[in-house]
């Protein structure tokens, strides 16, 4: 037994974590032989006391080991059985702290790490920094008050900010409207507010070349093989990631599927997740992961910091309950191995919250092919709407292939701009379906209200056409732009108001109001309204 350990101690030293964990295992065996053939008597025998304590400290040292190996469970299990036999046991109360601090459940690591304390208050340097860690981030969990301005305005320098998993107001249901599950709101909120924020299950990310189709698609493939590779690593690690897998949708017999509990997805559980093991195969997983995965850098996400320069894919679960839409109410920002959800525009209380998959300031046919290209087919109420609308417009085909079909050097976009206006009053086009329609052409506006000055008052204000199409299809990039381009144009508070709304809808309330206002570019024109 003192070889055994001694070897084990060694190979744990020197990093070797299989090999420490198959050592480890010999002697832990050895051990409960030892106490099962000479049981502790009713008082206690020193030499027994002796050999428990050594069984308890072979088992938190095969948890540190499991740790490292990314072998959640069985690392919480030799925890538990330690404490079992010793529950003040200092290293066995550290190590599942630390195990489920890096499971995102704060509170229960607080415990531990509290607890530990009580036993060895020398140690007070290291556990006070993981106790205080614990609270930060269980205060962010409930809270969701992030706040990213530092880091940014340090232009991504430094450590990259510890986030937490955060889940707001929301929870999963049936989409009537959209297909299967989605995610809904439960109350009010505005444009800007933070819905979620979760760590990816895995991620993989790579550089890809602009010259090399092949080479491009070469590293794509490597990249993806390398990911599923770390999600079934994980999967088959930890039952509580199994189980999170399992939720999601493999692409087919949506209507069988069981709406998951909201909670499920909080860093904040018990330990044990549920009697029931996940029946998850790898052919169920390809398809899980073919269906779900999302891209890092995608037309409704921005992407943080250091990764902003990598092509990047990685699975969160939550946040991949969140269907397509060509009328998307939310955005995303990447920071790390973390998404955050929030919204690009007010939202209802019940109203399904949803990403643009593709890129939907474009007309009906063209984002009937983006979609047919990611497998489905849309049916909100914007493509319903154009579906039976466009079908006998051949004017709106003509104007179409006009201001989208050729040259920009070859085209009088005010033109375009007021035919489609003028269109719109003969069709007694209103409200949202305005903004849906101005959406479709928005390639028009965009470049008219660039180049045109001529048509004056015969064509709405650039700022009443992009309010028209946030109102419809939520905060963008490209409207921001171009409403801060005409900002010249413009005097006055309300005007100002309305550009940081559109800003918040694009980054999030996660920045503060001084640095959204630098972000827009609003800054200098505040300064002429004051």
């Amino acid at each position: 037994m003192q070889e055994l350990r001694l070897k084990a101690s060694e190979l744990l030293l020197r990093e070797e974590w299989h090999d420490s964990v198959q050592v480890y295992t010999q002697f832990i065996t050895l051990c409960r032989s030892h106490i099962e053939k000479h049981p502790p008597p009713l008082c206690n025998s020193p030499h027994l006391t002796k050999i428990q304590r050594s069984l308890c400290l072979g088992l938190s040292n095969r948890a540190e080991a499991h740790f490292r190996l990314r072998d959640p469970d069985k690392a919480l299990r030799d925890c538990n059985q330690a404490l079992e036999i010793e529950p003040t046991h200092y290293k066995s109360l550290l190590g599942k702290g630390r195990i489920l601090f890096a499971l995102n459940r704060y509170s229960a690591a607080l415990l531990c790490f509290k607890s530990a304390l009580l036993e060895d208050p020398q140690s007070n340097e290291t556990l006070n920094g993981y106790i205080e860690k614990c609270k930060k981030l269980e205060s962010l969990s409930r809270t969701g008050a992030f706040d990213l301005t530092d880091w940014i305005l340090n232009g991504f320098r430094g450590k990259t900010p510890e986030l937490a998993e955060y889940v707001g107001a929301v929870k999963i249901k049936r989409s009537e409207e959209l297909s299967g599950r989605g995610l809904f709101a439960t109350k009010n909120m505005d444009a800007g507010t933070l819905v979620l924020v979760t760590k990816a299950i895995a991620t993989e990310r790579c550089i890809l070349s602009n010259e090399e189709e092949d080479s491009a698609e070469n590293a794509q493939l490597v990249m993806w093989k390398s990911f599923i590779d770390q999600v079934s690593d994980s999967a088959a690690k930890c039952t509580w990631i199994r189980r999170l897998i399992s939720t999601l949708s493999p692409g087919d017999d949506e209507a069988s599927l069981e709406i998951p509990e909201t909670e499920l997805f909080k860093g904040e559980l018990t330990e044990e997740c549920g009697d029931l093991e996940p029946d998850l195969s790898s052919d169920d997983l390809l398809n899980i992961l073919d269906v779900n995965s999302l891209v890092e850098d995608s037309v409704s996400a921005k992407v943080l910091g250091k990764n902003s320069d990598y092509y990047g894919v990685g699975l969160w679960v939550l946040a991949s309950f969140i269907n397509h839409s060509c009328i998307p109410n939310s955005r995303r920002l990447h920071v790390g191995d973390y998404v955050m959800v929030h919204l690009s525009k007010d939202v209802k209380a019940g109203e399904e919250l949803t990403f643009s998959y593709f890129d939907v300031l474009l007309p009906l046919e063209k984002r009937k092919e983006m979609s047919q290209t990611w497998g489905f087919s849309c049916h909100c109420r914007r493509c319903r709407f154009e579906e039976g609308f466009w079908a006998d417009k051949q004017e709106l085909k003509e104007i179409e292939m006009m201001g989208l079909g050729k040259g920009k050097g070859m085209v009088d976009f005010g033109g375009v701009i007021f035919r489609i206006e003028e269109a719109m009053k003969r069709w007694n086009v209103r409200g949202r379906e305005k903004g849906y329609l101005r959406a479709s052409f928005w390639g028009v506006y965009e470049d008219g209200y660039a180049s045109v000055k001529r048509w004056g008052r015969r064509i709405p204000a650039s700022d009443v056409v992009v309010e028209s199409v946030a109102e419809a299809v939520g905060s963008d990039e490209r409207l921001l732009k171009v409403l801060m381009r005409d900002m010249t144009n413009m005097s006055g508070v309300l005007e100002i108001e309305r550009a940081m709304k559109l800003g918040k809808g694009v980054y999030g309330k996660v920045v503060k109001k001084k640095l959204l206002r630098s972000l827009i570019g609003v800054e200098i024109q505040e300064q002429k309204v004051y």
